[in-house]
């Protein structure tokens, strides 16, 4: 068995790519749009990682879509844990669970879905601003 992708669906195209591919930094691998069946599929991933990949689901027609955070999350391990969230930061996301323990940050999509970012190998030392930051909304 080899594992193929997760699908998380979207309702915002320009917002979820700007999210997934601009701020995160996954590469678009493969597109596939269905004019009759009304909806486009985006294939993402990390250079370091890319046969698993985060499938984007936009159906044209307009919908409401709840409970993100009942999925879970998408994890992905960063060489920093403490540039990471700067970087994203910097780009208006949001750190719902800032990387207080040098360890593990949370994140969320446009669309809701929360992102764990997990520092690769071992927890780096505390430091501020982040141990002492608070958490923001859910994750």
């Amino acid at each position: 068995m080899k594992y193929l992708h997760t699908m998380v669906r979207v309702t915002d195209l320009d917002a979820s790519m700007a999210f997934w591919r601009d701020k995160l930094g996954l590469r678009e691998t493969r597109r596939t749009e269905s004019e009759k069946g009304r909806f486009t599929l985006i294939y993402l991933a990390a250079d370091e990682n890319p046969e698993a990949e985060i499938e984007l689901t936009h159906n044209w027609d307009p919908e409401e879509l709840t409970g993100g955070r009942n999925f879970g999350h998408i994890a992905f391990a960063v060489d920093d844990i403490y540039a990471a969230c700067q970087r994203l930061m910097d780009a208006g996301v949001t750190i719902n669970r800032p990387p207080r323990d040098g360890r593990m940050a949370f994140v969320r999509s446009p669309d809701g879905i929360s992102v764990e970012l997990l520092q690769a190998g071992d927890a780096l030392p505390k430091a501020e601003p982040w141990a002492s930051m608070e958490n923001t909304g859910t994750w």
